[in-house]
């Protein structure tokens, strides 16, 4: 069984945004009369309609019990077990503190965090990795993956996976990481990769919907490369297209509000500042796809592709109505990146009925005290459901209020020992 690690995200073409104009003029506070427009209130709402539309079997405690590596970076071989709870890698750079958490990653998406193929992850001078481990839950699954560049190969429970479907889900994780600045300064692929795999996570049958919507953007980016398409071909896809992507752009559009009032209340909690984020959606398809599609026609001939659809769409985030990207400062930019991913740890908590694995990759080094205290509600909230926390540290840098309950670990040399 062949899977290609990284296929999981929507392949998207746009450039990035613009944003030469202010980009060292930092957003400014709104007058302190302006009160914010949400509350805790409401996000124990949010929590409630989540809770009232989680699918049949998904509630209780889900966390990796053990974790194999075999020629996986630094790691020759690596063998260990984990308990629910706070686990905080520690030891200096360049050790494997991040190789734990990006494997764990990797079981869970498929992909790696750090933005790189498959081959980076091999041992050097090693023909390929692998990885695997055993998830806990309502049920025990176990899963073993290898990639060189010969072989690829995929199991769940002793079976080959043939269906990615089958598989996401089995271990969800979120990432806290330097990488994650990219989901507001990076490109509209990177802000739609990120709804895409909540969305794969949480809706059943989302990921194959998708699937069938890129292979019908290429199908038709390849009849529209020829010198002269046939027109009932044409026809064909584009209405195949027309009838998928209005399904993806009522999923997205259907997620967005109830991320924004999460993503809104964690910003509030990390920052302790008035500006207020924004969230909006933006479809590459304005009112009806139909018509703007055969409205594209002649130009889409010129340009030999798909010009329009949600393979387009974006993500717009705003801090005080200003564009984050072209406006907000970097310690703004990096608060609005973290309050993303809470926002997306507690979607999955709240729609699932268990927390995901939380990966905090030396997030804290770059907080100061009171923006590290403001990952304390979902800290707590994890801790709630008996979730499970990977943390890595070049030095012991965590809030006190959980030190009691930290299991620690000493990272050195591809080394895996507890402390």
């Amino acid at each position: 069984m062949v899977l290609a690690v990284g296929r999981i995200g929507l392949i998207g073409n746009n450039p990035a945004p613009n944003g030469c104009e202010g980009k060292n003029s930092r957003i400014s506070r709104p007058d302190a009369a302006r009160k914010p427009r949400y509350g805790p209130a409401q996000v124990c709402e949010v929590r409630k309609n989540l809770a009232a539309c989680r699918p049949a079997g998904h509630s209780g405690r889900v966390h990796l019990a053990h974790l194999r590596l075999r020629d996986f970076r630094n790691y020759l071989r690596l063998d260990a077990d984990f308990s629910p709870g706070f686990h905080l890698l520690l030891g200096d750079n360049a050790q494997g503190k991040t190789n734990i958490l990006e494997a764990i990653y990797l079981m869970a998406t498929l992909r790696s965090f750090r933005g790189v193929g498959s081959a980076q992850m091999i041992r050097h001078a090693q023909k390929g990795y692998f990885v695997g481990g055993k998830v806990v839950g309502a049920a025990e699954h176990e899963i073993k993956m290898y990639w060189s560049a010969r072989e690829r190969n995929l199991a769940l429970d002793g079976r080959p996976v043939k269906k990615l479907g089958d598989y996401l889900g089995t271990l969800r994780t979120v990432v806290f990481c330097t990488e994650d600045l990219q989901l507001v300064k990076g490109t509209s692929r990177t802000r739609r990769r990120f709804l895409d795999l909540l969305l794969s996570q949480t809706q059943p049958g989302y990921l194959a919907l998708l699937q069938r919507y890129m292979h019908c953007v290429r199908s038709r980016n390849a009849l529209l490369k020829q010198p002269a398409p046939n027109p009932a071909s044409l026809d064909s896809f584009s209405d195949e297209l027309v009838k998928l992507g209005n399904e993806l752009i009522r999923h997205r559009r259907d997620l967005i509000p109830k991320l924004s009032l999460l993503a809104r209340l964690a910003y509030r909690r990390i920052s302790h500042e008035a500006e207020e984020l924004g969230m909006t959606y933006e479809p590459g398809v304005k009112v009806d796809f139909a018509v703007e599609l055969a409205q594209m026609r002649d130009r889409e001939r010129r340009y030999r592709t798909t010009l329009i659809g949600p393979h387009r769409d974006d993500l717009q985030l705003l801090l005080h109505d200003k564009s984050a990207v072209q406006f907000g400062s970097e310690g703004q930019q990096r608060t609005l990146a973290i309050a993303l991913k809470m926002a997306q740890a507690e979607y999955l908590t709240g729609r699932l009925g268990s927390a995901p694995v939380l990966l905090i990759d030396d997030v804290m080094g770059e907080l100061d005290a009171k923006r590290r205290n403001g990952l304390l509600p979902l800290l707590e909230r994890t801790r709630e459901t008996s979730g499970q926390v990977f943390m890595t540290c070049t030095e012991e840098n965590w809030p006190h209020e959980l030190g009691r309950e930290l299991q620690r670990w000493q990272v050195a040399g591809g080394t895996l020992a507890a402390r």
